[in-house]
């Protein structure tokens, strides 16, 4: 298993300067994208290194907002142990079949005004189907949600500070079980330098399973930005309970992060598929959370004050 130094040497290398890559921005730099008529591109298939020790050569896909010009924010999506794409794919893996549900967001985002970049953090490690459930123990370590994916996290954000239309100061993340655990891991506060400044600004995670290979038994978990986590009392794949506890504590001990409880909700409840929103829990927790989440990252993902 790789070892939480691959990870500080990651954030070490996002801390020095690279080539392109502005200081912070002011607020004046940074402020409300000016609204256009441009119709939104369709999305575009991008690759780019991982911060890993091989430096995997990511595939991502960058959903780019309409009627907007200037410096605008992103969000990194993390998918979760299913993969980026639809169990339909049928070995075609392209954007025609990343799942709904990773369509439907990153759509939303670009209409919001976001960069929205798909990070396929299992095809280009030889796993483009993901994995099945009950398979958490099987799992090789070149997938670790804890110690491999939060560099292909750092490497995506690396990336979209490489592109003239994003404000590289306003950079959210956002990830779905297996990838919601890889953004709790990412947003923790065990990296080197000044990660308010030169990490991601917040972070949104989607009932994650919070053991974290007991990453953070013993100092505890904290982060370095404002972070979000969402889950239902009915969630058949991780424990409610222990995400509850993980961020009840780390919120006593003064982090800005909190933990929303949806009753009667069950894992993947935001999927946008008939199957899960025909249930009425989670129909309820998907439009708050879809709400809650808009407001987070307008909130999180402002221009700084100068």
């Amino acid at each position: 298993m790789r070892t939480m130094p691959s990870i500080l040497l990651a954030a070490a290398l996002l801390a020095l300067p690279a080539s392109g890559l502005a200081a912070v921005r002011t607020q004046d730099e940074g402020g409300p994208p000016t609204m256009s008529t441009a119709r939104a591109p369709a999305p575009e298939r991008v690759v780019f290194r991982s911060l890993d020790d091989a430096q995997t050569e990511l595939v991502a896909y960058l959903y780019t907002p309409a009627n907007v010009e200037g410096p605008a924010p992103a969000v990194v999506l993390m998918h979760g142990r299913a993969g980026a794409y639809s169990s339909l794919a049928d070995g075609v893996y392209d954007v025609t079949t990343l799942t709904m549900r990773h369509r439907y967001w990153a759509q939303y985002w670009a209409d919001r005004g976001y960069y929205a970049l798909v990070v396929d953090s299992f095809g280009p490690r030889g796993y483009p189907g993901g994995f099945g459930r009950g398979s958490y123990g099987d799992r090789p370590d070149a997938v670790n949600e804890v110690t491999v994916r939060p560099l292909d996290a750092y490497g995506a954000l690396r990336y979209l500070r490489t592109l003239p239309g994003v404000d590289d100061d306003r950079i959210g993340l956002m990830g779905w079980s297996n990838g919601g655990s890889a953004a709790l891991a990412t947003m923790a506060d065990d990296k080197p330098g000044d990660m308010s400044r030169r990490g991601f600004r917040a972070g949104l995670a989607m009932y994650p399973a919070c053991g974290l290979h007991n990453r953070f038994g013993r100092t505890g978990y904290s982060t370095y930005a404002p972070v979000r986590v969402f889950m239902g009392t009915d969630d058949e794949e991780v424990s409610h309970d222990r995400c509850r506890d993980l961020i009840g504590t780390a919120r006593a001990r003064g982090n800005d992060v909190t933990f929303t409880s949806y009753r009667g909700a069950s894992h993947s409840f935001d999927d946008p598929g008939r199957r899960r929103q025909s249930v009425a829990a989670n129909a309820r927790a998907t439009a708050d959370v879809r709400e809650q989440a808009a407001i987070f990252f307008t909130e999180a993902l402002a221009p700084r004050q100068p």
